[in-house]
Formats: C-alpha cells, structure tokens, sequence
C-alpha cells in the first residue's frame, strides 16, 4: 500500500506521529512534515534523526503540501486553520488522522497485536516487541516511547521498530475514540480507569475493542478488567493476575531500587524465576500482559521468560537520569491517578524524599480527573515529599481553562501534603533545586510534552552544578 504514495506528516516530532511516520519510510513510502516544535528551534536532535532517515522537513507554514497528490496526515489535535491544513484543502490533498493510517497498516498485518489499557500500553507494547524480536519473530513495533532495547547511535529516537515477520504490535489509543478502528487477532487489556474518558465511555470502547479480537489477555487484578473478562468465552480469553487465580500468576515479588524479581505460574504448573530490569508492582503486571500476548503468539514460555529478563525499559517511566550529590533525577510519564500511583508507590518502596514536577498534560484531563488526581495525590504523597505543578502544557488553540493547576494544589494542599504552584516551568524547577539535599529524588512527571526530558537533564546539571560535582548518568 506504500510504493508511490507520498505522506505529510503535521506534527511530525509528536510520540504518536514520529514511529508512524518511521514505519512507513522503512516500509518505502515517501516520507515528509512539518512540526511547531521544529519552527520554534526546539528539540533539533529529533529533527536532525529525521533528517538522517530521508524525511523532508519543512515549516509548519503550508509550503510542504503542493500536489493533491500527497496523503497528508495529522492528528485530531490539529486544527483546520493550521497553515499546512489550509493548504491541503486548497490543492484536494486527500487528509487521513494518525488513528486511521495506524489502524489501516495494523488490521492489514497476518498477526495484528493490539496493547489497550489506561495505563502500561507503552511499556507493554514495548515488552511485547522485544520478546517477539529476541525470539526470531521479526515483528513490526509502533510504540509512543523510545524502546531503550532499540535505541542506539544510528537510532536514538527508537519508539518503531520495522521488521517483516507477521506481528504487527501497537499501543491503541481510547482517549479519542480511535480505539474503535482497530480489529487485533491478540487484544491486551491492561486495565480500565479515569484519564481522558468517563468509565462508563472507557467499559465500553475497551470491552467493544475485546469483542474483536480472537485472544484477549486480561488483567484480573483490575476490578474492570475482570468484570470485562467474563463478558468473553473462556476459550478466548488468557488471564493474569498477581496472587489471584488466572492463568499467568506472579508471586513472591522482591522489589529492588530499578528491578523486581518473581515467581511465575502458567496454568498451575511449576513456578518459573522472573528477574526483570524495570522496577515496581506495576511492571510485573505488565510483564504478565508481555509474555500473556506471546504465549497466545505461539512463543515458548521459557523463552519468553528469558527474553523480558533483557528487557531494558522505555526511556520516561520511571527514567533515571542520573545522580549528583547523592541527589537523583528520574523523568516518568505519570499523568493520570493510575500512572502517579504506580510511580510513588515504586519509588516509595525505598527511602528517600520526592520532589516532585508535574507539568498536566493539558486543561481537559485536568477538569476529568480532578477529584481522583487529588487523592491519589492525597493517599500516595508522603509527609516528606514536595509537590510543585506548573501551568499544564499548552500545544496552541482553543482551551477550557475551567481547571488549573492553581485548583489541584489547593486542593491537595488541603489534605494536608506539601504542595505549591508555581506557574512558570523553570520557576518551577528552580525551587526543586533550591529544596533539594542528600537522599533526595527529583521526579519529573508529565505527558505530551517531548521538552520535559530536556528539563529533567537540565535539572541534573544545576544539582551537580550546585553541589560542585560531576553529574553521573
């Protein structure tokens, strides 16, 4: 479907677009966008690693989209008065969302496999991706993160992986309904709570997106996931839980600072030993949705097993950035109540103060999850820690400001836990540094906004700056 087309990306530094825009070029279409990021100087690796692969880049101003000829692509982000939308009607270009190229090049795969959930798809897609390569399987990956596994010198923005084997393994997006255009042979349900939708909107777009498949793997341990498990046949249906009954069972976990070991059963058979590289409870859970989507692929549990025990992590969850003055800096992707959750409750498993910037990802998610960010905030915050929210990021455009970040530390602030807002990013990190002393770790949460690993270095370099040292990575 790729020989002779052309393809625009708009947006094309964004996590979601930037691995499609990869595949397709590996695939051999034409490859070329525009991105603000881009026009605003910011990110220029990013951009240079396009560059490198063949990708034509241009400003963000309509010049890059001349002939109906082209396939121009963007998100539901974009809106219709951006410059490279404006001129796509002009010439007739034919405009496809992100969400309909992804899910046409998915259902066209021999082995579709679909990673669904509020929270883990990324790190699960990942998982999934590494064992099927370290395995011989060859698949092609499409991820939001980079896949630390992946990534190298000729490859250091590796959130895609293009390979010919049969697999085709996504994440699959429900905050826009997109999840809808998807038909996976393999489905992966990690788990079902609040970000973007409400729950009742979530049940059903996730227990639609179950229906489709032929296999399923499902998480028990999450009360929705578990009442969506029994609305599928048993036959098509592969179960995991951590202590409960299912058919892929973790116990015995021994958590380490940035790993955690268990005991794996199948089925009630003799437990196998599982040592994985990433750490927290929830990172077993979504080794068991990993090597669930590869047993129902036909991969031999032993070499699954010692497949994920290689597994390196994504870069933003749960990230270490480095260390100076006894001070660590670790960037995470936490946004939604479930995400945080996992985070502090990993990190917490050890001593050690949080200083933590959460930069929301935007004003909406803010208005959804106000209440259930606030506890989560309220019953995960130690006495110890320091929360400070900036501003939420803003991409352009139209924006509800009903729920600000103002609103979320005052109401966390109420609880009883140490929280300010601090509206300006830098102000923000400024005072992190400021608060920081020995034993401490600076935690950078945050979606949707690429600059936050920047600032997470940047964040390093004044601690090592302030205590005299060297950073160490």
């Amino acid at each position: 479907m790729h020989d002779g087309k052309s393809y625009f990306f708009v947006g094309i530094g964004g996590s979601g677009m930037m691995p499609l825009a990869m595949i397709l070029a590996g695939k051999g279409a034409r490859v070329a966008g525009s991105d603000r990021t881009l026009d605003q100087d910011r990110l220029p690796a990013k951009f240079a690693d396009l560059r490198a692969k063949g990708v034509a880049l241009f400003p963000q101003d309509g010049s890059g989209i001349t002939s109906a000829s082209q396939i121009v692509v963007a998100s539901a982000a974009v809106e219709s008065t951006v410059a490279d939308i404006v001129a796509a009607d002009a010439v007739g270009a034919k405009r496809m969302s992100r969400a309909e190229l992804l899910a046409k090049l998915f259902n066209a795969a021999p082995l579709p496999i679909g990673v669904a959930g509020t929270s883990g798809k990324s790190t699960v897609t990942g998982m999934i991706g590494w064992i099927l390569n370290a395995t011989g399987r060859d698949p092609t990956v499409m991820n939001g993160a980079v896949m630390k596994n992946f990534a190298g010198e000729d490859a250091p923005f590796a959130s895609a992986l293009v390979g010919g084997g049969e697999a085709f393994v996504s994440e699959v997006d429900e905050s826009d309904g997109s999840i809808a255009l998807y038909w996976p042979k393999i489905a992966v349900l990690n788990n079902v709570s609040l970000d973007h939708k409400s729950l009742d909107e979530l049940r059903t777009l996730f227990g639609d997106f179950i229906a489709r498949s032929t296999t399923t793997v499902i998480n028990l341990d999450n009360a929705d996931g578990a009442a969506l498990a029994t609305t599928l046949p048993p036959e098509r249906c592969l179960t995991f839980s951590i202590g409960l009954e299912a058919d892929l069972v973790a116990i015995g976990l021994v958590q380490r600072p940035f790993g955690v070991d268990f005991s794996l059963s199948e089925r009630g058979a003799a437990p196998v030993a599982v040592s994985l590289k990433v750490p927290g409870r929830h990172n077993v859970s979504n080794a068991l949705a990993a090597i669930g989507a590869v047993r129902a692929a036909g991969v031999p549990l032993a070499e699954a097993v010692r497949a994920i025990s290689c597994f390196t992590g994504l870069r933003r969850r749960m990230d270490l950035v480095g260390e100076a003055n006894d001070i660590s800096v670790i960037d995470d992707f936490g946004h939604n109540p479930d995400k945080i959750a996992a985070t502090l409750d990993a990190l917490h498993a050890f001593p050690g103060r949080l200083l933590i910037l959460f930069q929301p990802h935007g004003y909406g998610p803010l208005k959804v999850m106000r209440g259930e960010l606030v506890a989560t905030l309220a019953d995960k915050l130690s006495a110890e820690d320091v929360l400070v929210l900036p501003d939420p990021v803003y991409m352009g455009g139209t924006v509800n400001r009903e729920v600000t970040s103002a609103d979320i530390v005052a109401d966390v602030a109420a609880t009883g836990r140490s929280a300010l807002h601090i509206p300006a990013r830098d102000a923000a990190a400024a005072h992190l540094i400021a608060e920081a002393r020995p034993g401490d770790r600076i935690v950078v949460m945050g979606a949707r906004d690429d600059t936050l690993s920047q600032l997470a270095a940047d964040m390093l370099a004044s601690v090592a700056n302030k205590a005299g040292k060297r950073p160490q990575a």
